[in-house]
């Protein structure tokens, strides 16, 4: 009888701090419901551990340049953990699309592994584009691999007798793409160097490429 007349100092304050309405049947029925409807919620969310989305990804090695085609890509589904920013996955929207450098069978294929301006933007920022050059000495383009960053120089002029001091009219121009090497006796001079810089100088240097011929140097 004492026990029950002189609860213990934990059970007064549990019950100091426990509202009256809480005890009631209404009350402990609506924290049950709350209860259910949390269990729902969980149970309806993605495990991001589990979750998985369809990627594309390339269906062979692919060397820098291909156009691609149906049949270098493929679908599959990726842990969505595992699947990097600016994955694609609509096969139509790649299509033809050039891919900047080499990739690997089963290699996802991302927005920056193609030709673009989202690639031009990783590269050089938002305002940057890609030129295509000719270099004046074939064997250089040998020499080059993507991701190189290089100076660009304009030598002499295009036009045959006309001769001037090489001017650097560019610097840290990022290599995004080398041609392979085709076949045929003007394969060589058939090839093309693309490099992103920052508008301003792609421009003056798309402009300087019409007229006199272009080198580059390597950082």
């Amino acid at each position: 009888m004492g026990e029950s007349l002189n609860p213990a100092l934990w059970t007064r304050v549990r019950q100091a701090l426990r509202p009256e309405w809480t005890q009631t049947v209404t009350a402990r029925r609506i924290a049950a419901g709350l209860l259910v409807v949390l269990a729902a919620i969980a149970a309806l969310r993605p495990d991001p551990d589990t979750a998985r989305r369809p990627v594309l990804v390339a269906a062979r090695d692919l060397a820098p340049g291909t156009a691609l085609t149906p049949s270098d890509v493929r679908v599959e589904t990726r842990s969505v953990t595992a699947v990097p920013d600016g994955a694609q996955s609509d096969v139509a929207a790649v299509l033809d699309a050039t891919l900047a450098g080499p990739a690997r069978r089963g290699e996802v294929l991302t927005d920056v592994r193609l030709l673009g301006s989202r690639l031009a933007e990783a590269t050089a920022g938002p305002d940057a584009r890609i030129v295509s050059l000719h270099l004046a000495d074939d064997a250089l383009v040998d020499l080059i691999r993507p991701g190189d960053v290089v100076d660009v120089l304009a030598g002499d002029s295009t036009s045959a007798g006309t001769e001037g001091r090489p001017e650097v009219i560019a610097t840290d121009a990022v290599v995004t793409l080398v041609s392979p090497r085709a076949t045929g006796p003007s394969a060589d001079a058939d090839r093309v160097v693309l490099v992103t810089l920052p508008r301003t100088a792609a421009h003056q240097v798309a402009g300087t490429a019409l007229t006199r011929q272009i080198t580059v140097t390597f950082h």
